[in-house]
């Protein structure tokens, strides 16, 4: 397979810049993720901790294989959302490895406002369960979670993809063979008891687990009967006399172990489908990418550089290299994965959208995943590009990204603005995953598009109006808009709402794609059906 060329000056004075300019965004990077995995306050954790509970994190390094990954789902979700809240949503979510086989594993975080549910724990919840569903991945969820959060009951009761959701998809995927475990590690009320409740296997532990549709206080307000938490949901009485869960463990630990062993006993780990080659390492240094991506976020970045150092062995079968040249299509294998990769390097005009809709043909007829690599800030306008037809090839690229039903993954490297974003599978279209890097910036147009939008409007008004106003007002008047495109844009700004699943360093991309990639490849092919090409 033919070699990518790269010739970087990595001495040069604008690559220094802007390598250290994206080092300080990794160090943020990490300052969040830590900010996240610390969970609720101090105090909060030492009384968790007092009552002889693991942390969730510690659960989760108890429950995975030793030494295997825990690729992390909208670990930033709801960071800055609510007052007193920390990022992370009140639940953790990832795929971890379990007795050999990989799972969904849904963690509740009771330091967190005792781990309830607010809108943004609803939506996190579940897009982790739909990954699932999508990968046929058993769900593991680890229970302790007062119900939903009630002053939020807007973003949490009424509407699908809310905490009906999570109940509706659990009953689904147990009903297509996708095992549902659940471990009551305290008390769950209301929806947190029905959680483990749908579940096929149900571990709850003895004088910590509790599960009730109304706790004590509630069931002595609305019937006067004072019962205690033991008594009327604890895990002996659920064991013995309702039934309601299946294993009743001693502690947290034992409760693992206990889980463990029912992944254990699953049956055949779906094996996996493509021929995964050994892998080769990029020839061009991975880490230069810092230095590649401009500090300026105006100035483009020559993404052939950027795929040259995530590719194996630096190598790439490149689809019509002269025609379309502003997206680059081809195949090459990632961590000896094979792949087809659309990226963009400029706007999209008609050629490229053709190229596009012709590689994903070929895609979808080789049964080869795709990444698209998206960096654009969209299509051609104007009357000649009109008169070409961008608008029907744009359509076309669109439909047949739409229509492909090979594994897709998203990974915005720059811009992705307008219905180039749409068109390089933004989160609409449904991705199997969709990753940021800390740089990465998406909205409907670019924030100087916007604010001249804007203020051209205005100057009709003005003219209309037959008054005038100076370059200064003009200029007051656009700063609040760029003000609002870039806090919008932000890659954490999509993490936050889970617009995204991930930001990742460059230097994860290689390794979480393997991960990706492995899950993907041990489901079946489906074929794909394209919608109507207008010619």
């Amino acid at each position: 397979m033919p070699i990518m060329k790269s010739d970087v000056a990595t001495s040069s004075k604008e690559y220094i810049r802007n390598r250290d300019a994206y080092t300080d965004r990794i160090s943020d990077l990490r300052r969040r993720r830590a900010a996240v995995a610390i969970g609720g306050s101090e105090r909060a954790r030492k009384l968790h901790k007092d009552r002889g509970q693991l942390l969730p994190r510690e659960r989760i390094a108890a429950l995975i294989d030793p030494g295997s990954p825990f690729l992390e789902f909208c670990q930033l979700a709801g960071e800055g959302m609510y007052d007193g809240v920390p990022g992370g949503g009140s639940i953790i979510t990832g795929v971890g490895i379990i007795s050999r086989r990989p799972c969904m594993i849904i963690v509740n975080e009771p330091t967190i406002k005792g781990g309830t549910y607010y809108g943004i724990t609803c939506k996190k919840h579940v897009r982790a369960q739909r990954f699932a569903w999508e990968h046929r991945l058993p769900c593991v969820t680890l229970v302790q979670s007062g119900g939903a959060n009630l002053p939020d009951q807007p973003n949490i009761f009424p509407d699908d993809g809310q905490f009906g959701s999570i109940f509706f998809n659990q009953i689904r995927m147990s009903a297509e063979g996708i095992p549902q475990i659940a471990i009551v590690h305290g008390p769950s009320t209301a929806g947190g008891a029905y959680i483990p409740a749908l579940c096929d296997e149900t571990v709850i532990v003895r004088n910590q687990g509790a599960m009730f549709l109304g706790g004590p206080q509630l069931v002595y307000a609305a019937t006067r009967e004072a019962v205690g938490s033991e008594a009327l949901g604890g895990g002996e009485m659920h064991s013995r006399i309702s039934g309601v869960t299946d294993h009743l463990a001693e502690n947290d630990a034992h409760a693992i172990a206990i889980t463990r062993e029912i992944v254990a006993n699953l049956g055949e780990v779906p094996r996996q489908r493509w021929t995964v080659a050994p892998v080769h390492e990029p020839l061009f240094e991975p880490a230069e990418i810092y230095g590649l991506i401009s500090s300026d976020p105006r100035v483009p970045t020559n993404n052939r550089d950027i795929l040259a150092r995530l590719v194996d062995g630096s190598q790439f079968h490149e689809i019509k290299p002269l025609y379309g040249d502003t997206l680059v299509t081809g195949f090459a294998r990632i961590m000896g994965f094979e792949i087809g990769v659309l990226c963009n390097n400029g706007v999209l005009f008609s050629e490229s959208a053709l190229k596009a809709t012709h590689f994903i043909d070929l895609c979808c007829k080789r049964g080869i995943p795709m990444l698209f690599m998206a960096d654009v800030t969209g299509f051609m306008v104007g009357r000649e590009a009109e008169e070409g037809g961008i608008t029907k090839n744009g359509a076309k690229m669109i439909t047949a990204m739409a229509s492909a039903n090979v594994p897709k993954y998203t990974l915005i490297v720059g811009n992705a603005y307008g219905a180039g974003y749409f068109a390089m599978c933004g989160r609409a279209f449904r991705p199997n995953a969709m990753m940021m890097w800390p740089n990465a910036r998406s909205a409907i147009m670019g924030a100087d598009q916007a604010a001249t939008t804007l203020v051209m409007v205005k100057d009709n008004v003005h003219k209309r109006d037959g008054t005038t106003w100076t370059s200064a007002e003009r200029e007051t008047y656009m700063a609040p808009t760029r003000r609002a495109f870039e806090d919008f844009a932000n890659s954490y700004n999509f993490a936050r709402n889970t617009w995204c699943d991930m930001v990742i360093d460059p230097l994860e991309t290689r390794q979480v794609m393997a991960l990706l990639l492995d899950l993907a490849g041990r489901i079946p092919h489906r074929h794909t059906n394209f919608g109507v090409l207008r010619m």
